[in-house]
């Protein structure tokens, strides 16, 4: 039972609102209503481990996680750098892609195919050569493979390590099977279908990996420099520690990035967890400001960052 603090479902709101919109974009009420309230088949129905990851708000730590480990292919780095708009436009490429994850994992089966058919000719336009002179085509299936992988693996670690509600290991192989199915549409060659699978095609990756000065810049930006008010940068930066902390240190030697053991396994996840909670907490549905409101549910599906 959540204890009652006059005016506290209005501080709630606030701050639930102006994190939703960050990551939602202005579209995001109205996509929300129609993912979810929209009658039709879905990809994935109310029971499949997609919806639990997806809906949690560890998505805030993975997906930050996952663009540090996306930036060591050389090929993708290039093509986020050259094509995404990711310094001039953060917020709406975060908005992008949280409204495809939402669409795909809580709307109709038409407009996920839509959604995925969107991405597909967007990729198959984006075209260009590393500063290396390495042709790259983001369409490129083993190209796609990669960028889902790690996706899929930032993910899964962070719901692991920060979900409100731990899966079982049969669960997490359900969600990277879930997961299979979006990139197998957007293009990717067999993707993996469980934690097995996904760590040897990680694996099999990594001898093609390199932390470029496009891929080092990236994570400056991403960790030191983001287009934030300064109020805002303290939690921010909570949520960068841990993103950094759930890497391997393969994949944070190259890019430069610290490693304290020490400070990363006491205060570093104890501060993710109450930002985590934190975020939990204001994206949940509020309840009305009376003392006899029924208690929240946290983590209803949909209720994470990837609900726009």
């Amino acid at each position: 039972m959540e204890l009652y603090i006059p005016g506290m479902a209005a501080v709630r709101e606030r701050i639930g609102s102006s994190l939703f919109e960050r990551v939602a974009g202005p579209e995001g009420p109205a996509n929300r209503s129609r993912f979810h309230d929209a009658p039709g088949e879905r990809w994935f129905g109310p029971d499949r481990p997609v919806r639990a990851v997806h809906g949690d708000a560890s998505m805030f730590v993975g997906g930050l996680r996952a663009l540090l480990l996306q930036s060591l292919h050389p090929l993708a780095m290039a093509a986020v750098a050259g094509h995404s708009g990711y310094r001039g436009d953060p917020w709406g490429r975060l908005q992008r892609t949280s409204t495809f994850l939402a669409v795909t994992t809580f709307g109709t089966a038409d407009d996920a195919q839509r959604a995925v058919d969107r991405v597909r000719d967007v990729h198959e336009r984006v075209r260009g050569r590393t500063p290396d002179g390495e042709p790259y085509h983001a369409a490129d299936p083993h190209l796609l493979t990669w960028v889902h992988i790690a996706e899929v693996d930032s993910f899964l670690r962070a719901h692991k390590r920060f979900g409100s509600q731990r899966l079982t290991s049969d669960e997490y192989d359900g969600y990277v099977a879930d997961t299979a199915r979006v990139a197998t549409a957007l293009g990717a060659v067999d993707p993996p279908r469980d934690q097995a699978e996904l760590a040897r095609r990680l694996a099999d990756y990594r001898p093609e990996l390199r932390a470029t000065p496009q891929a080092r810049d990236a994570a400056r930006f991403l960790l030191l420099s983001p287009p934030l008010p300064w109020p805002v940068r303290p939690p921010y930066a909570v949520l960068a520690a841990n993103a950094v902390s759930l890497l391997p240190m393969w994949a944070r030697r190259p890019l430069r990035l610290p490693y304290l053991p020490g400070v990363e396994e006491t205060g570093v996840r104890v501060a993710g967890h109450g930002l985590v909670r934190t975020i939990r907490w204001a994206m949940a549905r509020p309840p009305s400001d009376r003392p006899d409101s029924d208690p929240p549910t946290p983590d209803r599906p949909g209720e994470g960052p990837a609900h726009s």
